[in-house]
C-alpha cells in the first residue's frame, strides 16, 4: 500500500485546502493509497472534505505567522515565535526524520513547511513542495535592516527549501524562487452546487435581500460592528459566531443545515480579506467579493489582481469595514462586472498528475 505523507501548515486552513482537492484526485489515480497529514489542523476541517483514507498526527510542521485577528500581522510575536521554532531545530528535523522513516512513505507533500523539506532530505525521502508563495516570501517584508537574526532565519528557511526536489506553483501564486526547480500548475478550487432557494427559505429572506456571507479564514475574527449591521438595508449576513444580541438578518453558518462550501455556491456576496481559498473559489463561481485588503501579507497582490481580472471584486478600506459603513460597497458590488472568464481551476488534478512516479 503506497504512502504519502503530507506535512500541511497550521496557518489559517488555506494551506490544507489547497491539499485536500489534489489528495482527492490523486487518490483517483493511484489504488489504496495511504495519507498520513502531519498538521495542527484540526481533523474536523478534512472529515467531509478528504475522500481517501488518512491519519491525522497533529504535530507543529511550521510558524506561519502570528496574528491579532485575520488582518492583523502581529510582528515582534512573528520574529519571536520563528526564534523560538529555531532554537530546537535540529531537534524537530531529526523527530521529524525519524517519525517519516518509522511510516515509510514513498514521498513528502508539503504546502508549506520548510522543515518537511529539511526532514525529507534527512530521511530519504523526495520532497514535492506545493504552494501559492512561501514563509520567506511573507517573512521578507517585516525583515529589519541590519537585524542579523533576522537575515539569518530567512537564510536557515532558503536552506531548507532548496532541498525539495520539485515545487509545484499554485496559480495564482509568487514565483517561489527559494525552490531549485518549479512547475507551473493552474488554480485550486473545490467547489460546491448551489442550494439557493433552501438557503433563502431557511433564513426567511425575501426576493429582494441578498445573502452576504462573511469568510475571514481559519483565524477568527475579533469582532463585529453589530449594531450597524443591524441598520444596513436589504441583506442578510451569514456569519461564524453569534452576535451579541439576536438580528432577524445575521444567521451563523453552524445553524444552517449546510456546509461552508455550499453556502460560498448559494450567496449572492462574499465578504472577506483576500486569502487563497475564497477568492479563487469565489472567482471560479463567478461570486462577487468585497474584500478587506492587509497590504502587508505576501500573496495579496496576486489574489486581488486574479480577482479584478476574471471575477468581480469590490475593494472595502479597513476603517469602514471597522466602523460598519457596508452598505455603499455592496450596493456597488451589484453592477461591478468580471473583465473575461476565469481560468479552469485544474491545479488539483495538475498536481496530482505528477505524484504517481514517486509513488510506484
Amino acid at each position: 500500500m503506497p504512502t504519502i505523507w503530507c506535512a500541511i501548515s497550521g496557518h489559517g486552513y488555506g494551506h490544507a485546502a489547497q491539499v485536500v482537492p489534489v489528495l482527492n484526485e490523486l487518490g483517483n489515480l493511484v489504488p489504496n493509497l495511504n495519507t498520513i497529514l502531519r498538521t495542527t489542523v484540526p481533523a474536523t476541517f478534512f472529515r467531509d472534505r478528504l475522500t481517501i483514507p488518512w491519519v491525522l498526527q497533529s504535530v507543529q510542521q511550521d510558524v506561519g505567522c502570528i496574528q491579532k485577528g485575520p488582518l492583523e500581522i502581529d510582528v515582534p510575536a512573528t520574529w519571536a515565535a520563528h526564534v523560538q521554532f529555531h532554537a530546537e531545530w535540529k531537534r524537530r528535523t531529526a523527530e521529524e526524520a525519524a517519525a517519516i522513516r518509522a511510516a515509510g512513505p514513498a514521498v513528502i507533500l508539503a504546502d508549506t513547511p520548510y522543515l518537511a523539506a529539511s526532514a525529507g532530505k534527512e530521511a530519504g525521502v523526495p520532497v514535492v513542495a506545493l504552494a501559492n508563495f512561501t514563509w520567506i516570501d511573507a517573512l521578507m517584508p517585516f525583515a529589519e535592516p541590519g537585524q542579523s537574526q533576522h537575515e539569518a532565519l530567512l537564510e536557515a528557511m532558503r536552506q531548507s527549501y532548496r532541498h525539495a526536489n520539485l515545487a509545484l506553483r499554485i496559480a495564482p501564486g509568487l514565483p517561489l524562487t527559494a525552490f531549485s526547480k518549479v512547475v507551473d500548475i493552474g488554480p485550486i478550487a473545490e467547489t460546491c452546487h448551489s442550494h439557493r432557494e433552501d438557503i433563502r427559505k431557511q433564513l426567511g429572506a425575501n426576493d429582494s435581500e441578498r445573502l452576504v456571507l462573511l469568510a475571514f479564514g481559519g483565524i477568527a475574527i475579533n469582532s463585529l460592528p453589530w449594531e450597524a449591521m443591524e441598520r444596513i438595508q436589504g441583506y442578510h449576513f451569514i456569519v461564524s459566531s453569534p452576535p451579541d444580541r439576536p438580528c432577524p438578518r445575521i444567521h451563523v453558518a453552524s445553524t444552517l443545515t449546510h456546509s461552508f462550501s455550499t453556502l460560498m455556491a448559494s450567496v449572492d456576496v462574499v465578504m472577506t480579506k483576500p486569502g487563497y481559498g475564497t477568492i479563487v473559489e469565489a472567482v471560479t463561481l463567478g461570486v462577487p467579493v468585497v474584500y478587506v485588503r492587509r497590504y502587508n501579507f505576501a500573496d495579496e497582490a496576486p489574489l486581488v489582481e486574479f480577482l479584478h481580472q476574471y471575477g468581480f471584486g469590490h475593494e472595502l478600506s479597513l476603517t469602514d469595514f471597522q466602523a460598519g459603513n457596508w452598505q455603499s460597497a455592496l450596493d456597488a458590488i451589484r453592477s461591478t462586472k468580471g473583465s473575461s472568464n476565469p481560468p479552469p481551476p485544474t491545479g488539483a488534478s495538475d498536481a496530482a498528475r505528477f505524484l504517481p512516479p514517486y509513488l510506484e
